[in-house]
């Protein structure tokens, strides 16, 4: 008999949940102890081998969101991307990086990896000619993030992972910015997809985790040095975060319809230089993300006019928080070049084109009435005020 497959909601809510036997409660229990039996067992559990009962049923629930096998959850978004990089490079190496990434990736590499003795390249462009020019005979990752961060450009998905299918090399994505419920790699040629599930997944701007999904292959492999690196989640972690992804569909579609509405009112908006989402027809890669995605995701990048000072501007928000973060249910703005990407220097923010006066707007789910009032009375109030110029 053919069995239906279930719907986003549905996996959320019910795919890996653990049945409490004892009491019949409606939500898993939690297994708090970091020491099981050895003996007369059928699995050593360990909370370092990521296998307690909480931690493989999150992980189930993760692989059936991404179209994966297997999954497993970390202790950061960061802990995921090492490990899953680092399982699949060693000393001689090289692999091939798209030069728009997350700041903590991109410094991971630029500080760490030359350490290991494995050579890198970043991309000139986001082109999968851009890719391709940069493979060499040593290449055994491509790397890659879409949308990305902070200036949600997109990357092809089938183009690069046929020419990594081509030359033998696997295919890595972080795909936090888009979440499952936007975009699952997997079905699109890409091997291993990564999060940092503090942001969408988590969504409530009180959890710090990552995840990775691929093939029960590949994550046979990330585990055997994950569980030497000891990047686990404590099991009362595992338990929130599920709780958490239960409402990450619903979430995250408001969010898609509010960022929409939001990034429509920018481009409109006399005092908005420019704005950038993969929803507006504008956006360069608007096509092609039309292509690749079911929703264009809660996150969007601005400037204001030459005039308006934008940390002025975000500390005359009332109810959109300046914050470091992004995917909670709150809205937040950040300065990329003050925090995010901080690291990477003034040439490297130049050759990305992240200037100082963009802004990263990751949308809630307030109401938009609400968000443009905020963002009105904000570029009131420093309309008012003086640029300040440096001496």
């Amino acid at each position: 008999m053919h069995k239906k497959k279930k719907g986003l909601n549905t996996i959320c809510t019910h795919t890996g949940e653990l049945e409490d036997k004892q009491y019949k409660g409606a939500v898993s229990p939690l297994y708090m102890s970091t020491s099981y039996a050895f003996e007369d067992v059928e699995v050593k559990r360990y909370p370092r081998y990521f296998n307690t009962p909480n931690q493989e049923g999150l992980s189930k629930k993760i692989a059936a969101l991404e179209h994966t096998e297997a999954a497993l959850i970390f202790g950061s978004g960061m802990a995921a991307i090492s490990t899953a990089l680092m399982a699949f490079l060693r000393a001689g190496d090289h692999v091939v990086l798209q030069r728009t990434l997350y700041g903590g990736t991109y410094n991971l590499v630029n500080e760490e990896f030359d350490k290991f003795g494995i050579e890198y390249s970043f991309t000139e462009g986001m082109k999968p000619a851009d890719f391709e020019t940069e493979i060499k005979a040593n290449t055994k990752v491509i790397y890659i993030e879409t949308p990305s961060n902070p200036l949600l450009t997109i990357t092809d998905l089938d183009a690069v992972a046929k020419i990594a299918a081509k030359y033998s090399i696997v295919t890595m994505i972080d795909n936090t910015f888009a979440s499952p419920v936007n975009q699952n790699p997997i079905d699109f040629g890409i091997d291993i997809v990564i999060h940092s599930a503090t942001k969408y997944m988590g969504g409530h701007s009180d959890i710090c985790a990552g995840a990775v999904a691929s093939t029960q292959e590949n994550m046979e492999r990330i585990f055997n040095l994950a569980k030497n690196f000891g990047g686990s989640l404590s099991d009362y972690t595992v338990w929130l975060l599920e709780r958490s992804i239960k409402t990450m569909g619903i979430r995250v579609k408001a969010q898609n319809e509010h960022a929409q509405k939001i990034a429509e009112y920018f481009y409109r908006h006399k005092d908005i230089a420019t704005v950038y989402y993969p929803g507006l027809p504008s956006h360069l890669d608007h096509e092609l993300a039309k292509s690749q995605m079911s929703g264009f995701g809660g996150m969007l990048s601005f400037e204001l006019n030459e005039g308006f000072d934008a940390p002025q501007f975000q500390k005359a928000l009332r109810l959109i928080k300046p914050s470091m973060s992004l995917a909670g249910v709150e809205s937040t703005v950040l300065s990329p070049a003050q925090t995010s990407h901080y690291l990477l220097g003034e040439e490297e923010l130049k050759k990305q084109g992240i200037k100082d006066g963009l802004i990263r707007f990751s949308v809630g789910i307030e109401e938009t009435d609400d968000l443009i009032a905020d963002i009105e009375q904000a570029l009131d109030e420093v309309r008012s005020k003086p640029v300040a110029v440096d001496d």
